[in-house]
């Protein structure tokens, strides 16, 4: 066997040799990914009890498993939910309103933000510290009919999700997951659940379009539609085509 050289790099220059550096190939734990480089989505969809209620997940975010049915010769077939049965029922959440994204490949959407609900009578971290820490199970508490929750699936291509909790009085939790469109079946078919008060931005994976499926719990309001570090979806002109706009001759 041959023993590692001493000194790779010594076939580089000098200023080479004293910016490379080395890559760690570790595998660090599922809470490190998460908030990190990223983690597939069946990782989360796999975890149950304890681990939901872990520090590294963001409280209310549900993150559920699709089977999608491959139809030889023909096509596929997948199911979103069902209203009286799997975890929308458990957490009796039920869209009031569906609609449908196209995302071109390359692009990106985000961070949007939807604002929580808070009852007039109490400070908005004593609400979340109930709704979430004291009473997670109390469902009938979510205000659904007064506040954006989404609940989204992807029909095609693959995306990368970042989601960030900005609650007041919960901690600023990252989740960092990849999600399959049901043009790829396996694992990483999910479905999720995203509360107000949580930032979430989509970034399309590899170099077909993504098309999202997403249900929201209260009809469209654009004045709950909020933007944080969205300058990604603003595409500048050309300096030239600017100027040429700009001119009053």
């Amino acid at each position: 066997m041959n023993k590692r050289p001493t000194d790779l790099w010594r076939g580089l220059n000098q200023s080479a040799r004293r910016a490379v550096t080395d890559r760690s190939y570790k595998t660090d734990s599922l809470q490190q990914r998460l908030s990190g480089s990223g983690v597939g989505a069946s990782e989360l969809a796999a975890e149950q009890g304890a681990s939901r209620k872990s520090k590294m997940w963001i409280p209310g975010v549900e993150i559920f498993p699709r089977k999608i049915h491959a139809q030889h010769h023909r096509g596929l077939f997948g199911e979103f939910a069902r209203e009286r049965e799997g975890v929308l029922a458990h957490i009796n959440l039920w869209p009031k309103q569906w609609a449908a994204a196209r995302m071109f490949a390359h692009t990106a959407k985000g961070f949007h933000i939807h604002p929580p609900d808070i009852p007039p009578d109490v400070t908005a971290e004593k609400w979340h510290r109930r709704l979430f820490i004291e009473e997670p199970e109390n469902f009938s508490l979510r205000r659904y009919d007064r506040e954006q929750w989404d609940v989204a699936f992807f029909v095609q291509g693959r995306v990368e999700m970042i989601l960030r909790d900005l609650r007041a009085g919960l901690v600023s939790r990252v989740m960092r997951f990849f999600v399959d469109g049901d043009n790829y079946p396996g694992a990483n078919n999910v479905g999720v659940v995203i509360p107000p008060g949580v930032a979430h931005a989509i970034r399309v994976e590899g170099s077909e379009d993504a098309i999202m499926v997403y249900g929201t719990s209260m009809a469209f309001r654009p004045e709950f539609e909020g933007r944080i570090a969205s300058d990604v979806e603003m595409v500048a002109l050309p300096e030239g085509w600017e100027k040429f706009l700009g001119s009053r001759d």
